[in-house]
């Protein structure tokens, strides 16, 4: 069973088409009429809009021409290229246009069977975290009989006309698609979760581990059904759409096709002297201009290579503008990547996406209130939602993605497209439960971009750990709606922090309520016990506070490990220590190394401190070899951390 799917203004596509049937007419939408109000263009319009439908512009009209072909889309005289780039990604992958065009061959014309044609259709669109079906008339804007917006070569061909105009009416007029990234839109076609790649910042041509992770990404993403798309950006408006020395267009964006490793068989070894090659294939969304450099259809390299060879490889090309280039030249060659993710379905029963709905909202009570503002607000930053996940292992990729509700179905009422937004990331305690309320000693792991965009974006290779996200807009005091979407390869459990210290409760009656909470941050264990010199150890921290511990991850082959380990405790009583012990981790059987133990009291310096290594027995047991570094922070307000 899918998604359940929301119904735009409540129209029911079947109710709908079935009464126009009945009564031996055409469907005329009277929420999306085909007047001004639709458009919304608030500039001069380059002649007078007639709204026809497919049957008045051809003799023959079709939703689809043979199979959806990306090379034969035209932006129009008001289209934009990032729609047009759009469509093109989308006709890549079956599992995605076939979604966002539903049961497209039951919403063909059939010439055989006129009486059977209402003039309805229906597209699926995913929609702030919830997959919408819109339906629409197929009233088309068009000056002197042509379509004003995109078009298909195929004169007879529609898909890319309606399925533009049910996005139109979904974001409230044809205007609102102004503006929009190819990301914005790949998104609400697909539900799949982009990020954005600067090409120069990650250094992918200088770097050459960092190519060719990149390379596993994109393979990885591609055959999962992902959507990718490059672009080379261009410094100024006159160098827009200007040829680059390899045939390439700036201001254009290019779709992948395909992506392969191959493995050289021996006679082409000696040819390319390589055993494998790393390829990618693009098309330009216009059908024309290719790529004039190696491996192009005029290269050296390409006529080395049989028509056998091709196809054996699979270096094959079907459409026009559609040309393949070596890894190498596309790192060289293009500025940013556009990585759509397909993400909707969990692999193996785990769940690589995480995603919730929240809200900034504006309280008389300060404690309520969860509209901050961005970091700069230090007074009130931490009043704004937070959200922390776990990294179970080190060195996960972890994709953050922060979409507002879209405001452009407000833009006839003079109000802004969308407000500034951003979000930051913090390395946490261990055990965090509660919301933070101070930055005292947590590490700052990471921030996005803050600008007033629909969508930022963050990805970071994170350590195993607790991280709390805080969604802001750049101003406190605003509200509006959120999607929070979090992808990851290994489970990331995300959840709000809601409260601000433990409830009360009658179990904390009778064993009484915290009066103390205490944060810890272990740095460093040096100087550990090693009785052999060929002895390895592999030490790690557990940090315990009556029953509840902390376990540290392991560092391997040290006696002077950084930890960096973070813990937090609610606790009834100062008399109640806190124990820090370090542990060899061994196959069979974990050596205890030595333990430091902590009365932890609100009065306590919180500076970095330094304490050796005690046997087990409390803070006058016999020293043992090694000394920890660490800093402590109590208080008996439960709100200060």
């Amino acid at each position: 069973m899918g998604p359940p799917l929301k119904l735009f203004k409540n129209q029911k596509y079947q109710e709908l088409k079935q009464d126009c049937m009945k009564d031996g007419r055409l469907f005329c939408d009277p929420t999306f009429l085909p007047e001004n109000d639709s458009l919304f263009f608030n500039r001069l319009l380059p002649g007078k809009v007639v709204w026809k439908r497919p049957q008045d512009i051809s003799d023959d009209p079709h939703l689809i021409v043979g199979n959806i072909s990306n090379h034969q889309l035209i932006q129009g005289r008001l289209g934009n290229k990032a729609m047009i780039s759009a469509f093109s990604c989308l006709a890549v992958q079956e599992s995605h246009w076939t979604k966002a065009i539903p049961n497209h061959k039951e919403q063909e014309w059939d010439p055989r069977k006129p009486e059977k044609y209402a003039g309805i259709f229906r597209f699926r669109f995913w929609h702030f975290g919830e997959w919408t079906e819109v339906v629409i008339d197929d009233l088309l804007p068009t000056i002197n009989g042509d379509l004003v917006f995109s078009f298909s070569t195929s004169m007879n061909e529609f898909w890319n006309a309606l399925l533009e105009k049910a996005y139109a009416k979904l974001l409230g007029c044809y205007e609102a698609l102004d503006g929009l990234t190819i990301t914005d839109i790949i998104m609400d076609f697909t539900g799949t979760l982009a990020e954005i790649i600067d090409m120069q910042k990650g250094r992918y041509t200088d770097l050459v581990e960092e190519k060719y992770k990149l390379f596993g990404e994109l393979y990885k993403t591609f055959t999962k059904g992902g959507l990718i798309s490059c672009s080379i950006e261009s410094p100024s408006q006159e160098e827009q759409e200007v040829e680059t020395d390899w045939g390439l267009l700036k201001g254009y964006t290019y779709t992948m096709t395909d992506i392969r490793k191959l493995r050289l068989g021996e006679r082409l070894v000696e040819v390319f002297s390589t055993e494998k090659l790393y390829m990618v294939r693009l098309r330009n969304p216009l059908g024309r201009q290719e790529w004039s450099g190696p491996w192009s259809e005029i290269s050296e390299e390409w006529q080395q290579l049989t028509v056998t060879d091709r196809k054996n490889l699979g270096l094959v090309m079907s459409d026009d503008g559609e040309f393949w280039m070596s890894l190498e030249d596309f790192c060289h060659n293009f500025h940013k990547l556009n990585v759509c993710r397909n993400v909707n379905n969990p692999v193996f029963g785990r769940k690589e996406l995480e995603s919730v709905v929240g809200c900034w909202t504006v309280d008389d009570d300060p404690l309520m209130n969860r509209s901050g503002g961005c970091y700069n607000n230090r007074d009130t930053f931490l009043q704004n939602p937070q959200y922390i996940f776990t990294v179970p292992e080190d060195g996960h990729k972890v994709i953050m993605s922060l979409q507002q509700k879209d405001l452009r179905t407000y833009r006839r009422m003079g109000r802004p497209d969308n407000y500034i937004i951003g979000f930051e990331l913090f390395k946490v305690e261990m055990n965090r439960r509660f919301r933070l309320h101070h930055l005292y000693i947590q590490e700052r792991a990471g921030t996005s971009t803050y600008i007033d965009t629909r969508t930022v974006f963050l990805s970071k290779y994170l350590k195993k750990g607790n991280y709390v996200l805080v969604p802001t807009m750049f101003q406190h005091g605003r509200t509006s709606e959120f999607l929070l979407r979090i992808f990851s390869e290994v489970p990331v459990q995300l959840r709000e922090l809601t409260l601000d210290m433990p409830k009360m409760s009658c179990w904390n009656l009778a064993r009484g309520y915290p009066k103390v909470v205490t944060q810890i941050t272990v740095h460093s264990a040096e100087g550990l016990e090693k009785k052999y010199a060929n002895e390895t150890v592999n030490p790690y921290l557990i940090i315990k506070c009556g029953k509840e511990e902390v376990r540290s991850p392991v560092q391997k082959n040290t006696v002077h490990a950084i930890f960096d380990t973070q813990a937090i405790f609610y606790r009834r009583t100062t008399d109640i220590p806190i124990i820090i012990q370090v542990w060899n981790s061994r196959k069979f059987c974990d050596q205890f190394l030595g333990q430091v133990t902590l009365d932890a009291d609100p009065s306590d310096c919180r500076d970095l401190k330094s304490l050796y290594l005690r046997k087990k027995g409390g803070p006058t047991a016999k020293v043992k070899q090694g000394h920890i570094s660490f800093k402590v922070i109590s208080s008996d307000d439960l709100t200060e951390l």
